[in-house]
């Protein structure tokens, strides 16, 4: 075939040169975009399996801070009533969580902005919730003393 000059393109094709041009450009884009999808996915296997390794090692972690926190109350249980351990054990937890909370927040506030309003809205939410739990929470260990 022959292009509007008459002569034929290069690989066969007939058309004027812009046409040919416009062809061959988007030829190369999608050549281009194969190679950078088989790079892409060659790039998430990995990733993919240390997701999937980073998931596992937090589930493990989790098992593994029950189990260690199962071991812990056996212990108390060996020389405190069985209630009176769980209640140590999870006043201790309640505690610790109580002061890496705050510490979490004051980093917040910290960090200024929208960081510093999060956290003061966390605090506020916290806040209310413990001035409900605290004393239902006081009036039920009464009770279980009382006993």
């Amino acid at each position: 075939m022959s292009d509007v000059t008459g002569h034929s393109g290069r690989d066969g094709r007939s058309g004027s040169p812009t046409d040919r041009l416009a062809q061959d450009v988007a030829d190369v884009v999608r050549e281009e975009i194969r190679d950078v999808r088989g790079q892409l996915t060659e790039a998430a296997r990995p990733a993919g399996l240390g997701i999937a390794l980073l998931a596992t090692a937090g589930g493990c972690l989790v098992l593994g801070a029950g189990a260690a926190s199962t071991t812990i109350l056996r212990l108390l249980e060996s020389f405190l009533p069985r209630r009176l351990a769980s209640a140590g054990l999870t006043a201790g937890y309640l505690a610790t969580a109580v002061v890496l909370g705050g510490m979490g927040l004051e980093q917040l506030r910290a960090a200024g902005g929208s960081s510093a309003r999060l956290a003061d809205e966390v605090r506020d939410m916290v806040s209310a919730t413990a001035s409900r739990v605290v004393p239902a929470g006081t009036d039920a260990a009464r009770d279980e003393w009382g006993r």
